[in-house]
């Protein structure tokens, strides 16, 4: 008996042990298995990128020469090329960001560093994240309603500059408030222990720190801002025009509209086949190269923070 309370102390003092080396083994294999689902998930996505980008290429790579990079469309868009599209493009893009980077930021600053907290600035940061969701096709009848109809900017680059500023305004707040927070907070005491006021703080310590997170919120805007369609079909683009604009109230052809009106509303849209899917390649190009000129920025900002 003596010797049986032995041996069963003995696993009783074990036994905890071998519950935790249990436990561990469950947790290890729970996190492989999440693990491999990220990795998966990961998988999808850069395999539907690249079917998406090989039948892309596949289909409109004939379509890519000088000619089409550089010239006007004729012959009722079924020949030529799409720089009026391409330069649109640009011009609405770098005009939203124009709009939306001053007032994002600082409506982020006024949220973060100035709002008192309490009920109000919740409503105002749930109407913030409800806007981010609303279809373009909304800005885009804002648009029309506003700044077309009782600005009387007419349909013109102004005009879709702004509403696409107003898309692109939310994205662009929420992403420099997440920028804000995530400057530690001892920055900011410290700069104020030393004297300094609560702007020179913003303005010295806060931003410099925060802005590669601002310029991420400017790369996902110019990336959306540059791929819409409905929202400026009502406010900007046009079916066609054989000039170039020469100030913001001209109208303009862009990319993603001109991608529509080959695959819809053209006379010959069978023979316009190869032409949609080559512009498709230099909107996604344009985009890439618009998002790597900004990626390339905050790297060379975050090395000379980093010194």
């Amino acid at each position: 008996m003596q010797v049986d309370a032995t041996a069963a102390h003995g696993l009783s003092r074990f036994l905890p042990e071998d519950q935790a080396r249990t436990r561990d083994n469950r947790r290890k294999a729970l996190q492989t298995g999440v693990f491999w689902v990220f990795r998966a998930a990961v998988l999808v996505n850069a395999l539907a990128l690249a079917v998406i980008l090989g039948f892309l290429l596949f289909n409109g790579v004939s379509a890519i020469s000088w000619e089409f990079l550089t010239e006007a469309p004729r012959n009722s868009m079924t020949e030529g090329g799409i720089f009026p599209c391409i330069l649109g493009t640009f011009l609405l893009s770098f005009g939203s960001m124009v709009v939306a980077l001053p007032l994002g930021v600082a409506s982020a600053i006024y949220l973060h560093e100035y709002a008192r907290p309490g009920r109000l600035l919740r409503l105002i940061r749930l109407g913030i994240s409800n806007l981010a969701g609303v279809p373009s096709v909304v800005f885009g009848l804002f648009g029309l309603a506003f700044f077309v109809t009782v600005l009387h900017l007419g349909v013109s680059i102004a005009a879709g500059a702004l509403t696409l500023g107003a898309l692109t305004l939310p994205v662009v707040i929420g992403t420099t408030e997440e920028a804000l927070r995530s400057v530690p907070q001892t920055y900011r005491e410290a700069s104020l222990g030393l004297g300094a006021t609560k702007w020179q703080t913003i303005s010295k310590v806060v931003l410099p720190a925060a802005l590669p997170g601002i310029l991420t919120g400017s790369i996902l805007g110019i990336s959306r801002a540059a791929g819409e369609t409905a929202a400026i079909m009502f406010t900007a683009a046009v079916f066609f025009t054989p000039l170039m604009p020469t100030s913001v109230l001209d109208d303009v052809m862009a990319l993603p509209y001109h991608i529509y009106v080959l695959a819809t509303a053209g006379t010959e849209i069978e023979k316009t086949r190869h032409l949609q899917y080559g512009t498709a390649l230099v909107l996604i190009a344009l985009v890439l190269g618009m998002n790597l000129i900004a990626i390339f920025i905050r790297a060379r900002l975050q090395r000379r923070m980093s010194r």
